[in-house]
């Protein structure tokens, strides 16, 4: 038998370990600005509802309750612009259903995903579970005239980069893909969080005019909720692709518990929570880019998102020891693919206090 750990990269977070130990040796303690974990609290009212549903002794639904697919799929209309019919089902966070969706589709040896250049490391370890080929392209001309793409995945507001794509890129993606067979898949985690620009979904009407045929978007409660915690995602789109990877969710015991499930309807009703929590981000963000830019980094794209795509111009490990010796973790561009090597990722995910001493390092 052999390992299926063995044909997957090194797990990104464990290299940045000595850094982490470097920059936690700095006598007022460590910021890590690293990972973009959440830190600041979950909103009342959706712990009220995940502990008014806590007596939860029976099986919940694969698909989500009735309750949650209509606030799933109201919520996709107002915050999507999406018109037409979509079908939605919960996922356990938005990171399994990326690292399982190319097998959850079929996809396998023979086959290709096409991931953005530069991009969160699980679009490449999903195409590697399932035994097919990756490759990375921000252009599909670059792509060629090949048949075997069978998955295209986009990211807008882009991970790491904070990059958004307009709806005429976005909607050039779609008619190559369809007139392949191939599936889009669009990361849009990060939606709600546009700094400098409108980020558009690609179930927008100025995408897709509310034809989803091969198109599912990927959402996540994480950021814009605060729910990392709960793993609370969710895809909607092609009513067919959803209906499919239902059957084989089903048999898989891929289930959102109950709990997390009514936990979800209260935060996809409710946007004042998510203003009060933007508004934390933008402060945050404002002082990080200024101290950054004093200190001689140059930001790049960061338009959106939760992270500063920052650089020194030189290697990302370079950039990381530098900011380790300032008590300040940051994650090197390299886990995000080679075109990054000389970018780090700078998360807005601390507490002001922390925030603030890494403002006070960075002007030192």
């Amino acid at each position: 038998m052999s390992a299926l750990s063995a044909a997957l990269p090194d797990f990104p977070w464990d290299l940045l370990e000595p850094a982490k130990a470097k920059a936690a040796a700095h006598p007022d303690g460590i910021v890590d600005l690293s990972v973009g974990t959440p830190v600041d609290a979950v909103p009342e009212l959706i712990r009220r509802a995940l502990a008014d549903a806590s007596d939860a002794p029976g099986y919940p639904l694969t698909a989500g309750t009735p309750a949650l697919r209509a606030a799933i799929g109201e919520w996709l209309a107002r915050a999507c612009n999406a018109s037409g019919t979509l079908g939605v089902l919960p996922t356990i966070g938005s990171k399994e259903l990326v690292a399982w969706l190319p097998t959850l589709l079929g996809v396998g040896p023979g086959d290709v995903v096409v991931i953005p250049s530069v991009c969160y490391p699980t679009y490449e370890v999903g195409v590697r579970l399932a035994g097919a080929t990756v490759i990375r392209a921000d252009s599909l001309t670059a792509v060629g005239p090949t048949p075997r793409v069978k998955l295209i995945w986009i990211n807008s507001p882009s991970n790491p980069t904070g990059k958004v794509l307009p709806a005429e890129h976005l909607r050039k993606v779609v008619d190559w893909a369809r007139e392949r067979g191939a599936v889009v898949a669009s990361d849009e985690c990060y939606l709600s969080l546009g700094w400098e620009t409108q980020p558009v979904s690609v179930l927008d009407d100025a995408v897709t005019g509310g034809d989803y045929t091969g198109v599912i978007a990927v959402h996540s409660l994480s950021k814009r909720s605060n729910l990392a915690g709960y793993r609370a995602g969710f895809v909607g789109g092609d009513p067919a692709l959803i209906g499919e990877l239902l059957a084989v969710r089903k048999h898989a015991g891929m289930i959102v518990p109950a709990p997390v499930q009514a936990a979800m309807i209260a935060a996809l009703g409710d946007e004042t929570h998510v203003d009060e929590q933007r508004a934390r981000y933008a402060e945050r963000r404002e002082s990080l880019r200024t101290a950054l830019v004093k200190a001689g980094f140059e930001i790049s794209h960061s338009e959106a998102g939760l992270y500063l795509w920052s650089t020194r111009g030189e290697d990302s490990w370079q950039t990381v020891d530098w900011l380790a010796s300032r008590g300040i973790l940051a994650a090197p561009g390299a886990f995000y693919g080679p075109a990054a090597e000389k970018h780090v990722r700078i998360a807005l995910t601390a507490t002001d206090e922390r925030v603030a001493a890494a403002v006070q390092r960075l002007l030192s």
